[in-house]
């Protein structure tokens, strides 16, 4: 991760663009897990229409040597969406009035979810990523009490969430969704160190964790992928300690779920994913007691 402000159609944060347009193909199927109605909007505002399809009736007609990457794991973003959604909404409505996002790209939770009355949702990611967003939705009315926070999640990130008014006495929902795979693995046990320090006794974390990034960097598209978008994907994805290890260290209950079976669980079939994210990724959810 060698830029310090990644923008929306290159590098790093080109990876944010193409996970907003597999929510936005997620979005427009007849069974959709969730809705996520402003997911094309971003993608048509960077002005990459032609190169990303936002429709399964796009997808499917493209040839199948332009399919890709998104044909590999387009209905594995559905399903994580869905599960960090719901895990989110269940910490929110069980008592927790923050909610943290860290390295949140273009996902429109603070615009798309139901959020009870008085909920903060601070959103952490490179500063042109959440300036793109605002300025494409300036004239959307958050649901909750946004406030984006544009750092470097390797510089003093929890200085500026106290500084936006972060409360660290109130209990906090945490939400790490495609990031920990891109921190070394001494980053990553240090972020899930600063997330416990911060968060009161009642507090929550759901962290998306691949467990066999050898597999991933093996598959000939994800590779492909990674090459056409300027990436040493060997440089970006990191192995690490199991989440909910660290996490039970730290003083939390941790439950883990395998992503195939959270597909499973909400209907939708792991096989129809082309490459390896159903086999290699885990959902973890932890609680901080009391």
């Amino acid at each position: 991760m060698a830029e310090q402000d990644w923008d929306i159609i290159s590098g790093v944060g080109r990876t944010a663009l193409a996970v907003a347009t597999l929510r936005a193909i997620e979005t427009h199927r007849a069974d959709p897990l969730i809705d996520d109605p402003y997911a094309e909007t971003l993608v048509r505002a960077a002005g990459q229409g032609e190169a990303f399809p936002t429709t399964p009736e796009a997808l499917a007609a493209l040839p199948d040597d332009e399919r890709g990457w998104a044909a590999r794991i387009d209905h594995y973003v559905g399903v994580r969406s869905r599960v960090f959604d719901d895990a989110l909404l269940e910490a929110t409505r069980a008592g927790a009035r923050q909610v943290v996002v860290l390295a949140a790209g273009l996902d429109a939770r603070p615009y798309r979810l139901d959020w009870p009355a008085g909920t903060v949702v601070f959103e952490l990611d490179q500063p042109k990523v959440l300036r793109f967003k605002r300025e494409v939705l300036a004239d959307v009315e958050p649901a909750c009490d946004y406030r984006p926070i544009g750092i470097d999640l390797r510089e003093d990130w929890p200085a500026a969430l106290a500084d936006a008014g972060f409360e660290a006495a109130t209990p906090t929902a945490w939400l790490a969704e495609g990031l920990l795979s891109y921190l070394p693995a001494e980053v990553q046990r240090r972020l899930l160190a600063s997330v416990s320090e911060l968060s009161a006794p009642a507090s929550r974390v759901a962290v998306e964790e691949f467990r066999d990034t050898a597999q991933l960097l093996a598959d000939p598209q994800v590779a492909e992928f990674g090459r056409t978008q300027g990436m040493d994907l060997n440089e970006l994805v990191h192995a690490g300690e199991p989440a909910a290890e660290v996490l039970d260290e730290l003083g939390w209950l941790s439950r883990v779920e395998a992503s195939g079976d959270a597909a499973t669980r909400l209907g939708r079939d792991p096989g129809l994913a082309a490459g390896p994210m159903f086999g290699m990724t885990r959902f973890v959810t932890a609680v901080k007691p009391g």
